[in-house]
């Protein structure tokens, strides 16, 4: 087993080295960037496998001092600016012209011309005004969406902290370019793709990308290019419209607006065509077979009036009358406002809808795969169960990065030193915590925001400010455990303490004894460690992921306290929507990137899974499909 003692002595030499990784850079470059023909877009996979000397060399800057104003302007007219082009601004007339498109208000209009021709006045005004009533209301509705869209998008714009010409300063990620020196902190939003340059305790949310809801710790070691397309495996890049949940950073601009691996996606969602909403392959049927029916009504009268000697023409103008009165004028008119109604009650709802038909499919649906992530669960980790070390278990309420609700043990309310035990593991996951949360929006990673909303509905959370952090070990794929080392202010011993949380198994490897409630410390043994591990493995099946605690004056030799289950809860309303829709005969599929345990954990929470279900994994493309007996 290797020692605690012997994993600092390979992260080099103490806190920083450990806790931040740095890419080495020269600082010889000139601040004027002169050498602009070399300048160009990075792609990602490239960029990861290269140092970061290469990269600043290729992309022009100086890392420290940023771009110029003048080369930042020159490249801007290169690359335009870092945003999405939507669509083309097509003017109005044009838009209210393509209402006509449709099949059968074509046919009316070509019913319309005949009736005038044919001098039928009456008909021609009547069909003209329902075409006029149906073009008008569906090009209102819809460009009414158009705009509350495009106030969306202007609400709040995006915006980063840029070095340029040597000073850190507040620009509308709109205006950045490659090349530009970006600074990331907690919460901000990343304006482009960055090749990374400094990366301190630096975590980012992928989700958007991933569907994962655990971030991805961030370094700047360059990576062999990987060639199936992770996008996480791409540790030394920060990607366009992710998320920094715990530490800081700075990187270079390598791709913006559609060159980024977001205008990749991006490009492709452009690229498909639209497909016909199951309303609109109707209509255009009902429109192809009235008009193959009018000229074989045409028809047959023209040859029955042949076939008796009249004249043709005759013949030909009751054939056409007979053909427009076939017609239902009437129909576009019902359709069309029966779908503006629809829309206005969506908007009642909060929700937008672009195109009046689409309205309709929504309708049509039978069956909807959901991404679990974020979409059926809030994308948010809430701590939901404990078990000391001393064998108690106690229940955990309330959602969210807040104080709201309440640890239960014994049908008793737990706060503060009320249950020694249980507040030993509250307050491990408390002081070896990165994160904070300010006015209940979490700044850090998801799991020890779940933590520390734990610690403040037991009122423990203060416990953090009573301790002195000397040094920090970083949580990581090898050791799978994070500590920190402490001194007490409230404590008359001056001793150092260790504080442990992570994989319960690695976090078990490193202790010797165990908390009991008496303010004992009692030897650990092979019986107790098969209880702690039981109880991890029933959580587990719950859909739960499970947290060993531990802390002592001997890295290697620490006393354990007990483990925490955190899950990531439902949605508000998720539950009930899902009956409503599986009563109304939509079945629901959950795409999830978890093990199979834990997804069917929690479709059995959602309403989604009962005994007897069938559910498929594996690796796309090799998946199984099993049933449970």
């Amino acid at each position: 087993m290797k020692t605690l003692s012997e994993e600092k002595e390979t992260n080099d030499t103490g806190l920083s080295s450990v806790s931040s990784s740095r890419g080495e850079y020269h600082d010889n470059i000139p601040s004027d960037q002169t050498n602009g023909d070399n300048m160009q877009t990075i792609p990602a996979n490239e960029a990861a496998s290269l140092s970061t000397d290469v990269i600043i060399n290729r992309i022009d800057v100086n890392p420290r001092k940023g771009l110029s104003t003048l080369e930042a302007q020159r490249r801007r007219r290169i690359h335009g600016h870092n945003e999405f082009d939507i669509s083309e601004d097509e003017p109005l007339w044009r838009k209210y012209i393509g209402q006509f498109k449709d099949p059968l208000i074509m046919l009316l209009l070509a019913s319309a011309v005949v009736s005038v021709l044919m001098s039928q006045y009456d008909d021609a005004v009547s069909i003209t005004v329902a075409i006029t009533i149906v073009v008008t209301v569906a090009f209102v509705q819809e460009y009414r969406s158009e705009k509350s869209l495009e106030a969306l998008t202007k609400l709040v714009p995006p915006s980063c902290h840029c070095i340029r010409d040597g000073k850190l300063e507040d620009f509308l990620a709109r205006d950045l370019v490659p090349g530009d020196i970006v600074q990331l902190s907690i919460g901000d939003r990343i304006p482009a793709d960055m090749r990374l340059l400094e990366a301190v305790d630096l975590a980012v949310d992928e989700s958007s990308f991933t569907g994962e809801i655990e971030p991805s710790n961030k370094t700047t070691v360059q990576q062999p290019p990987y060639k199936n397309g992770r996008l996480t495996t791409h540790k030394s890049i920060a990607y366009m419209g992710t998320l920094v949940r715990c530490g800081r950073g700075k990187g270079v601009v390598i791709a913006t607006a559609e060159d980024s691996q977001f205008g990749e996606v991006f490009k492709m969602m452009q690229a498909e065509e639209a497909p016909k909403t199951p309303l609109q392959k109707s209509m255009g049927i009902l429109g192809k077979q009235l008009s193959f029916y009018s000229f074989c009504i045409i028809g047959f009268i023209m040859f029955l009036g042949w076939m008796q000697g009249r004249k043709l023409l005759d013949m030909f103008t009751i054939g056409v009358s007979l053909a427009v009165a076939a017609i239902p004028e009437g129909l576009p008119i019902v359709v069309t406002v029966t779908l503006a109604l629809g829309v206005m009650r969506m908007a009642y709802k909060n929700a937008i809808v672009k195109k009046l038909p689409i309205v309709e499919t929504l309708g049509c649906v039978n069956v909807i795969c959901s991404d679990k992530t974020g979409t059926l669960t809030k994308n948010e980790m809430t701590a939901t169960a404990i078990y000391t070390s001393d064998f108690k278990y106690a229940e955990i309420s309330g959602v969210g990065y807040n104080n709201d609700g309440e640890v239960v043990c014994e049908k008793e309310e737990v706060r503060g030193n009320s249950h020694p035990s249980i507040a030993r593991v509250v307050e491990v996951g408390c002081i070896c915590n990165n994160a904070e949360i300010r006015n209940d929006v979490l700044y850090g990673q998801p799991t020890e925001g779940a933590l520390l909303s734990l610690a403040m509905k037991m009122d423990l959370d203060g416990v953090r400010n009573q301790n002195t952090r000397v040094m920090e070990i970083p949580f990581s794929s090898e050791t799978k455990w994070m500590a920190v080392k402490c001194i007490s202010h409230t404590s008359n011993s001056k001793d150092e303490v260790y504080y442990m949380k992570g994989a319960l198994e690695r976090v078990l490897n490193q202790c010797t004894t165990f908390y009991h409630h008496n303010n004992k410390i009692l030897p650990l043994t092979e019986d107790d460690i098969g209880k702690y591990a039981g109880e991890a493995k029933m959580m587990g099946r719950a859909g739960l992921r499970v947290l060993g605690m531990a802390m002592g004056t001997d890295p290697n030799a620490l006393s354990f306290v007990g483990l925490v289950g955190i899950i990531d809860p439902p949605r508000p309303g998720v539950i009930e929507y899902i009956q409503t829709l599986l009563g109304s005969g939509v079945a629901i599929k959950m795409v999830t990137g978890d093990s199979v345990e834990t997804a069917v954990a929690i479709a059995s929470r959602l309403g989604l899974y009962a005994e007897g279900s069938r559910y498929m994994a594996g690796e796309i493309g090799r998946a199984s499909c099993r049933e449970r007996v």
